[in-house]
Parts: C-alpha cells; sequence; structure tokens
C-alpha cells in the first residue's frame, strides 16, 4: 500500500517519468560540474588534514535514514559531498600523503576511466566488446616490453597478460591454476598434501588466495627471512622448508617471492628461489605489486633478474604507474592454465567468435565473469605521457625518498632501519640509541615510536604508516604521491622532528 502509494504521489508530480537519466545534454552540464568539483579539490587537497578525523559513526548521524523520495539536484549533493563526505575521507591524493602505498593518479589515468566508465561495457569476452580485449592485448604486450619481461610472458611469445583488479585477484588466480594443474598430474584426492610457499614478509593475500583455493591452513609455509639478507627470502632457508616437506609426503605446489614488500620494500632472492622452485616443479609467482612500476627504468631492472624463471608475473598499475585504482597487470607464460582452471562456457555465451578459437576470451582468466575496459586508462597513460616522461617520474618520486633518508641521517636521534630499495624509507625514533633487539629496551622504543606516529598522524599535517619488522616497529615513509614536491617532504620532516621533541619533553619516555 506504502509503495503504491508513493508511485501515485510521483505519477501525479510527473517527476519520476519525466527524467532522462542520461540526457546527454544534462549529462554535459553536470559533467562539467564535477569536473571543476574534482580540479578544485586537486587545487585544494594539501588544505585538508591528510588522515580523515571523524569518528566511526559520524556519517549515520548526518545523512537521513532513507532514500529521497524526489530527486535532488547535484549543487545540493555536491554541498553535502563536500560538508558530510569529504570530511570522512583520507586524501591518497594528497602531496601529504606518505602512507602504504601510493594511489598515484594523473589527469590521463583519469579521463581513461572516464572513458571506461562512460562507454558502460561489460568486457567478459572478444565479442562483447572486440576493442577492449584487443586493446588489452596490445598493452600489456607493450609494459611487458617495457619490463623486459621475456618472450614468453608476450602474447607475441605464447604467453600473454590480463588486467585485474588488485594483486589480491592475480594471486587467487595463479593459486587456483597451479592447484587444479598439479592435482590433474597426482589425482584430485591428493589437494591435502598441497604446499604453498611464502616467506614472513609476503603479503597477506597469499594466505587468503591459499585459502580460498582450498590449500589445507597448515600447509601455507611462511619462512623466516633475516635481518643479514635485508628481509629478502633466502634461496638455502626456502630449501630447508621444501626438503622437510618433501620428505613429510608433502607436494611443494606454488611460490610467492616478493619484488618490493609491503614492510620494507625487500627483494627476495629471485634467480636462487626460483632454481629452487624448478627441483620440485612448483609454480612460481613473482609479486612485484609496488615496484614493478620502477623496474621499467633500466637501473632498477635487476632487481627482477631471473623473472624468466618463474611461471607468472603481476604488479599494480594503480600504485605506482599513475593509472587510477583498479589496474593490476598480470603476465603468464602458458595461459591455457589459466583457462583451464577458471573458463565457464554456458550455452549463452557461445558464439562463432570463440568457437573459432582465434580470439581471448578475458573471462577464463579470472574469477568474475563481468569485467571493466581498464586497457584504455593504462593506454591513455601511456600515450599521453610517453615512457621517457614515465620513467623521470618515478627517479623523481625515488629522489625525494633519497632526500628524506638524508635529512633523517643527519639526526643521530634517528635510524633508518633497512636499506631503501625504490622511494620508502623506513625508520625508527631511538633517541638513546638501543642496540637491543628483545626485551624491555626494545618494548620501550617501539612504544616511543607507535605514539610518535600517531601523534603526527592526528595533527592532520601528514600521513604515514608502520610494520613491525624483525621485532622493531617502524614508520614508514612512502613517498610516490602525484603531487608531491620536494617541500612536501621538507616539511614533513619538520612535523616528525617537532612531535619526536615534543614527546622528548615528556619524562616518562627517557626513562
Amino acid at each position: 500500500m506504502g509503495s503504491l502509494a508513493n508511485a501515485a504521489a510521483l505519477e501525479i508530480n510527473g517527476s519520476a517519468f519525466n527524467l532522462n537519466p542520461l540526457d546527454p545534454e544534462e549529462f554535459r552540464r553536470q559533467g562539467h560540474m564535477v569536473i571543476d568539483f574534482l580540479a578544485d579539490y586537486y587545487e585544494n587537497v594539501h588544505k585538508y588534514p591528510v588522515r580523515s578525523q571523524v569518528e566511526p559513526g559520524y556519517l549515520k548521524k548526518i545523512l537521513p535514514e532513507s532514500a529521497p523520495n524526489q530527486p535532488e539536484s547535484l549543487e545540493t549533493i555536491l554541498d553535502d559531498i563536500t560538508n558530510h563526505i569529504v570530511p570522512g575521507i583520507t586524501h591518497w591524493m594528497s602531496p601529504n600523503y606518505f602512507a602504504y602505498f601510493p594511489a598515484s593518479g594523473s589527469t590521463a589515468g583519469f579521463l581513461g576511466e572516464m572513458l571506461s566508465t562512460g562507454f558502460n561495457a561489460v568486457c567478459f569476452n572478444w565479442m562483447s566488446s572486440p576493442a577492449a580485449t584487443e586493446l588489452e592485448m596490445i598493452v600489456t604486450d607493450w609494459l611487458g616490453k617495457l619490463l623486459a619481461l621475456p618472450e614468453k610472458f608476450l602474447f607475441s611469445g605464447g604467453g600473454g597478460g590480463v588486467l585485474q583488479g588488485t594483486t589480491c585477484e592475480a594471486i587467487l588466480c595463479t593459486v587456483t591454476a597451479a592447484r587444479d594443474k598439479m592435482l590433474n598430474k597426482i589425482g584430485k584426492d591428493q589437494i591435502g598434501r598441497l604446499v604453498v610457499y611464502g616467506s614472513d614478509q609476503t603479503h597477506c593475500s597469499l594466505k587468503k588466495a591459499a585459502q580460498i583455493a582450498g590449500i589445507h591452513p597448515a600447509n601455507f609455509r611462511a619462512v623466516r627471512t633475516f635481518k643479514s639478507d635485508a628481509f629478502g627470502l633466502n634461496p638455502e632457508e626456502l630449501r630447508k622448508v621444501v626438503c622437510a616437506d618433501v620428505e613429510a609426503g608433502l607436494v611443494p605446489l606454488y611460490l610467492c617471492p616478493t619484488v618490493g614488500t609491503t614492510s620494507s620494500t625487500a627483494v627476495d632472492q629471485l634467480r636462487g628461489l626460483c632454481s629452487v622452485a624448478e627441483e620440485h616443479g612448483m609454480w612460481v609467482h613473482v609479486d612485484a605489486a609496488y615496484a614493478g612500476s620502477a623496474c621499467i627504468c633500466p637501473e632498477f631492472r635487476h632487481f627482477i633478474d631471473g623473472v624468466e624463471g618463474a611461471t607468472s608475473f603481476s604488479f599494480n598499475a594503480h600504485k605506482w604507474f599513475f593509472t587510477n585504482l583498479d589496474c593490476c597487470c598480470l603476465w603468464v607464460q602458458e595461459p591455457q592454465d589459466l583457462v583451464n582452471a577458471l573458463s565457464t562456457n554456458p550455452e549463452y555465451l557461445r558464439n562463432k567468435a570463440t568457437e573459432s578459437q582465434k580470439v581471448v576470451d578475458y573471462k577464463d582468466w579470472q574469477i568474475a565473469l563481468s569485467r571493466r575496459f581498464r586497457a584504455m586508462k593504462l593506454w591513455m597513460v601511456m600515450r599521453s605521457y610517453g615512457v621517457a616522461n614515465l620513467r623521470n617520474f618515478l627517479r623523481g618520486h625515488v629522489k625525494t625518498a633519497k632526500l628524506f633518508e638524508e635529512l633523517m641521517s643527519a639526526d643521530e636521534r634517528f635510524e633508518i632501519v633497512v636499506p631503501t630499495n625504490f622511494a620508502m624509507v623506513c625508520f625508527r625514533f631511538n633517541p638513546k640509541k638501543e642496540d637491543r633487539t628483545t626485551g624491555p629496551e626494545l618494548d620501550q622504543i617501539n612504544k616511543l615510536n607507535m605514539r610518535l606516529l600517531e601523534d603526527m598522524n592526528s595533527s592532520g599535517r601528514l600521513y604515514m604508516t608502520h610494520s613491525v619488522i624483525g621485532g622493531e616497529y617502524v614508520i614508514r615513509f612512502a613517498a610516490g604521491a602525484t603531487l608531491t614536491e620536494e617541500k612536501h617532504v621538507r616539511c614533513a620532516w619538520k612535523v616528525v622532528q617537532e612531535h619526536a621533541e615534543a614527546l622528548l619533553g615528556e619524562q616518562k619516555w627517557l626513562l
């Protein structure tokens, strides 16, 4: 009754039936308004507290309990975004954002996303949008060549690339493909013997993917890393663990080395790890989610030396390649392994192009059926900036991280905890220069740095995050936000110093 009454009221009013949800002229008018709104946001984003300062549940207290029956103007909605939504956003595009890893968007990335969204194509197979599939094949080959990946990872060499949403998806797809390939050899009932390997620095997405793929939780290995190896995975440590598993009757399945770990940008010893994996017939997936972008620069390419021994390789273009979220680039040597594990072919998707076997249907390279036209924005980024500029953008970020490291190194109260490989500096405040790595002294230093980080972030002047490496609580300064300049780095260092000085003024931290 209530629904019918509301419908009748709307019909009398006329607003429910006279609106065209996609009127071209209204789209043009409102689109200009949103672009202006975002341009103003980027121009002023440095003025906002970087980390949102709101309390949990703040928005429920402000917004109505139900959706409006009558349409509201875009002007009204944008006002509410300004007043209610923006305060609840942590500003990843701020030049003072140094947390996690960067989300380095760009004009080209945004416009590519806009075009993709405007076309609104659902690109699950070639027939559903041939341009989307073929552009994706081209841009992944372009990018693979920039990374100097072996030819066998490219379509031109019998392999191929696909654009997933995130590395989490890429790892899940490849774990699933590895699982099915192995079980086809040893029997479907042997899944309880399969073992997945990473390190104690590997991203948590590997463990989650193994769990989803049905790997027994007891068969997930996080091999220990050491400070002497800069917390990169050592092949000999892996070999010990793998050999013990083989002796116990288990089957090594999948290894995930990392180039640029989340905690500290450590680099696993790729060539040696691939050799160990080859001895046992393991699938090797190289996770370069963060640092892969830098490897288009010749001076950083050595970090993925040994990739020729891998089965698959991925990195996130939305982290450090100026391509707005989301865009993970995955390459595989044998695409048929993905297809065998992930394909579905119901009658309603049958078509002549697929049956000709002359086209790629990317639905068979991923978990979901539907997929977005991600290639558009990656193509726009590479064309709009060119390889030379993209490399120089990345070098500039590395230079800003080096500046921060130099400023910090000049203050003996601070320590650089691990080597800086790319554009992230891991540091801690240690005014008493305690060398202990265990015990109450370490606990005190860890608490000091925890407090320092929270004080800095609560100020709103910058945003950094932390990790614990080898038992030490470290603060991560991750450069790479598109709008960050040298002045922002120097300002960030001043913020660190000011809050460190304030803590020293509290006697309890000196005990």
